[in-house]
């Protein structure tokens, strides 16, 4: 039993339930963060004052009446922020080290000698500049590549950025970078930002890495980007439709490396997660102010940088 089991009514309840059990609750915990069942379920609210989400992303919940509402939003930022850096750092030495193709060639048993890029003084683009952009940036630094971001916000001296260039015209820079990293929040104006501009924009070399919302990126584009070497790659762990699906090209492409929607998740994040919210609660309860507290107006939590 978890202790707040011991300091308030706790009802549990799957996507069939949930209207009924939000009757006279006060709070919403959203475990199951991929579950879009919250907007059909919200006319069986009449007293709730605070939603949490067990993800950093917020937009399965970010529905009109919600934002319209006095309910407070909170999120689960900072859980994944290294584990997710790590993914990318180890996808681009995939790439540079063509990891992949020598897994292909040993399960043929073929001794091939080939050589490999560097990835010290290669250049990446962050496309989103949070919590989870700012570990991605330092550990690619670390590792010796060039860092540049790319947000809502553009500025120059940005501790971990350096300068941080306007998403809005990322088709007049994308192509300076070898790597493309997307990890901005899905809102309005992010949705698509991946389009047939923007692949077009890119170096025949670069790869494209998302890490972000599979909506960021219009499928079909990128599908016919990597097919027609517009770029030289991609790794992708969300998806527009996840799981994806079986007939997808994306799945037969040399060129591609796909995980299923896990680049965040190590041993012991689910425990993290509950955490997360248990130290929310405790401050809810105290009156306290939240940590992770959503702008619902911008659709994420505003950055203190």
């Amino acid at each position: 039993m978890h202790p707040i089991e011991q300091s308030a009514v706790v009802r549990y309840t799957d996507a069939a339930g949930l209207a009924d059990a939000l009757r006279d609750a006060d709070a919403l915990f959203v475990y199951d963060f991929l579950s879009t069942a919250v907007p059909g379920a919200w006319h069986g609210s009449n007293r709730l004052r605070w939603l949490h989400i067990a993800s950093a992303g917020v937009d399965p919940v970010m529905f009109p009446a919600l934002r319209e509402s006095d309910v407070v939003l909170t999120n689960s930022r900072g859980v994944f922020d290294d584990s997710i850096a790590e993914y990318v750092l180890g996808t681009i030495l995939a790439f540079a080290k063509d990891l992949p193709g020598s897994l292909r060639l040993q399960q043929r048993s073929t001794w091939q000698h080939r050589e490999t890029e560097r990835i010290g003084g290669r250049s990446a683009l962050v496309v989103g500049t949070g919590p989870i952009g700012r570990s991605i940036a330092r550990l690619l630094k670390a590792a010796g590549l060039r860092v540049s971001g790319a947000g809502r916000t553009p500025r120059d001296g940005d501790p971990d950025f350096g300068e941080v260039r306007p998403s809005t015209e990322l088709g007049d820079y994308v192509g300076e970078f070898d790597y493309v990293v997307a990890v901005a929040p899905l809102t309005e104006q992010t949705k698509g930002l991946f389009d047939a501009n923007a692949f077009a924009a890119m170096r025949e070399s670069a790869r494209f890495i998302n890490v972000g919302r599979g909506e960021l990126v219009v499928t079909g584009d990128l599908v016919d980007a990597l097919r027609e070497g517009r770029i030289a790659g991609a790794a992708l762990d969300v998806f527009d439709t996840e799981p994806l699906p079986v007939e997808s090209p994306l799945w037969t492409m040399d060129n591609v490396l796909v995980s299923p929607h896990m680049s965040g998740d190590v041993v012991g994040w689910r425990n993290a997660l509950v955490e997360v919210f248990a130290d929310n609660f405790w401050r809810w309860r105290a009156g306290q102010p939240l940590r992770n507290v959503v702008d619902k107006r911008l659709g994420y939590v505003p950055s203190t940088n």
